[in-house]
């Protein structure tokens, strides 16, 4: 149970969360929204998570990026995108993973994640991997990682700028 002004209220009355993988033209400006209300990326990282909604929009599954969006009420409060990697036979990034920071540790993070992972799973996928930064900043990003499954499997150091290493986690999909 949960108060709210005064009254209590049971998690059985609250909106469900709700998933969705059609991708829509106003998908573009909610990643945006999405992935700047983190406080983690740049300017230039940002438009690159817009260019990925927009590119699905251009060509279809044909530009390899799949989607989940993740709502409730009506508010889309984060998204998933994955696809697999080229020149490889089953091996998918998850290139994208983001939750509006108001909505962060409500466990949308890891339906996305489970969701991604399921449908990569489906698409013939045996190894899911995500990239991040090692940045402090990163650091719960990394724990969170950690927590559903995936093992750091490589780092590449100074990869982002000097003293931001890229650290490459994997898992292993329905195996």
């Amino acid at each position: 149970m949960a108060e709210k002004k005064g009254r209590t209220i049971s998690r059985a009355s609250r909106p469900a969360v709700t998933l969705r993988t059609t991708v829509r033209q106003e998908d573009s400006e909610l990643v945006r929204e999405i992935v700047t209300s983190t406080g983690f990326f740049r300017p230039d990282e940002i438009a690159i998570a817009v260019e990925l909604v927009d590119e699905r929009l251009r060509i279809g599954l044909a530009s390899g990026y799949h989607f989940i969006f993740a709502g409730k009420s009506g508010r889309v409060l984060g998204y998933s995108c994955y696809g697999p990697v080229p020149l490889t036979l089953h091996s998918y990034d998850i290139y994208w993973m983001a939750v509006r920071k108001e909505e962060q540790g409500a466990g949308i993070g890891k339906m996305l994640l489970e969701r991604s992972e399921a449908a990569i799973g489906e698409l013939g996928g045996r190894r899911s991997y995500i990239e991040t930064s090692s940045k402090e900043l990163y650091g719960a990003t990394r724990r969170f990682y950690e927590h559903c499954g995936y093992r750091a499997e490589a780092t590449l150091r100074e990869f982002y700028s000097p003293g931001d290493d890229k650290v490459i986690y994997v898992k292993a999909i329905g195996q």
